[in-house]
């Protein structure tokens, strides 16, 4: 019978613990709106949570950072003195990286002294990590990361001397592959008027951290720029007005008889021992030897450059 709650099997069930039962209050509750979609950093399981994690966090009062990986052009100095000297010789530094419980010494405040002042990164990565960074180098705690340096056009140099009204110098190097000769050449290029330094993309000495302290500041303060094919440069350089002259022990001419040096002019120095290369040599409009005494064979290429620049820095003046 309808209704009859005695009938076995038709017992009628209460709705007392669920009253929303059969009443299509849940499925209404859960078509409601939960707010916005938190952001991706803010998601435990996402990827960028994680990242925002292991970002580095700056520490008060000039303590190092926690270190993220780097990027993979950088190049490193190693050492509490070289990078000590490099931060005094005004080389560029990304970050200084220093290892966790490195001991503090005199050179380690200095350098996070001059990165506080230089506004450097300072950050803090374990000793194992300073040793992959820096390829095993004996870092003693201690490493800066420097960036690429930035080279300019060949032509730039005849606009720097358009510039300052005066006759271009520029200083080509051939097969110079010690970057130490080549900061110390930066330098003397500097030191004696020369508007810029060109050097070969392919197997030649490139300004790494070596030539930067080297040049003793000085690669801030003049241009080193790259040619594709140093030969096809230096036609170009004498298609526009230029004279291409080039360092050779068995050159046509001294260096005191040289006389042109007051009009525009390409300085070519070449490796020690090698010398120019011959489509070089071939390119010069003159071939011009250092005069030294006979038991001497040949000078140091950052040596020879030094005293033909000072050579022609006098005959100008």
């Amino acid at each position: 019978m309808a209704g009859n709650s005695q009938r076995k099997g038709s017992v009628r069930k209460s709705s007392k613990g669920n009253p929303t039962a059969g009443s299509g209050g849940r499925r209404r509750r859960g078509l409601e709106g939960k707010g916005p979609t938190p952001k991706a950093k803010d998601r435990e399981y996402h990827q960028a949570h994680k990242q925002a994690r292991r970002a580095p966090k700056s520490g008060a009062q000039g303590r190092p950072q926690r270190a993220r990986k780097p990027a993979g052009d950088a190049e490193w100095i190693a050492g509490r003195n070289p990078v000590v000297e490099a931060l005094r010789e005004g080389v560029p530094v990304n970050a200084l990286y220093v290892a966790e419980g490195a001991e503090r010494d005199g050179r380690l405040r200095e350098a996070f002294k001059v990165a506080s002042e230089r506004g450097i990164s300072l950050l803090e990565v374990g000793r194992n990590e300073l040793d992959r960074l820096t390829g095993g180098a004996v870092h003693q705690g201690l490493a800066a990361r420097i960036p690429a340096y930035e080279y300019a056009h060949p032509d730039d140099l005849l606009d720097a001397a358009d510039e300052a009204g005066e006759p271009a110098l520029i200083v080509a190097l051939d097969s110079i592959t010690d970057p130490r000769n080549l900061g110390a050449i930066v330098r003397s290029a500097a030191a004696f008027g020369a508007h810029g330094v060109v050097v070969p993309e392919r197997r030649a000495a490139g300004m790494t951290a070596a030539a930067w302290k080297t040049s003793a500041g000085a690669a801030s303060r003049i241009p080193v720029a790259r040619a594709v094919n140093l030969t096809r440069q230096l036609k170009s350089y004498a298609e526009a007005g230029c004279m291409v002259v080039g360092l050779a022990a068995d050159g046509d001419v001294e260096l005191p008889d040289l006389d042109l040096a007051d009009g525009p002019l390409v300085v070519v120095v070449g490796a020690e021992g090698d010398g120019l290369s011959r489509l070089v040599a071939e390119t010069c409009d003159q071939l011009v030897s250092i005069p030294m005494a006979h038991q001497v064979e040949s000078l140091n290429a950052g040596v020879a450059a030094g005293v033909a620049l000072y050579a022609v820095a006098r005959a100008r003046a």
